[in-house]
């Protein structure tokens, strides 16, 4: 079972409809420190199912607190502006440095 998306409030993603997320999955991505949504699509064409379904398919972000195995534990997850045109607002460093 995948992490639900609660809400997503970028609504220039072809993906949302009405604050919710209707990607079957989304992949979150982007850098460490710093998580984004990866399935973000700005074409003015809806998208997606016809109904909300998505969750959280993969976990790029290793490093943080919710990521097991590149799978997301969070109890829900919460996609909104930030740096990138869609971030992962649940995403938590969990303050581990890299072994080198």
């Amino acid at each position: 079972m995948s992490t639900h998306v609660a809400d997503c409030s970028v609504t220039n993603c072809s993906f949302n409809d009405h604050s919710e997320c209707n990607a079957e999955a989304i992949t979150v991505g982007g850098t460490t420190d710093h998580a984004s949504c990866a399935t973000f699509i700005d074409t003015g064409t809806h998208g997606g199912l016809p109904k909300v379904l998505a969750g959280v398919g993969a976990c790029q972000r290793a490093e943080c607190v919710h990521n097991n195995h590149l799978m997301c534990s969070a109890p829900e997850v919460h996609v909104g502006p930030g740096p990138d045109n869609a971030d992962c607002l649940t995403y938590s460093h969990n303050g581990k440095q890299p072994v080198t």
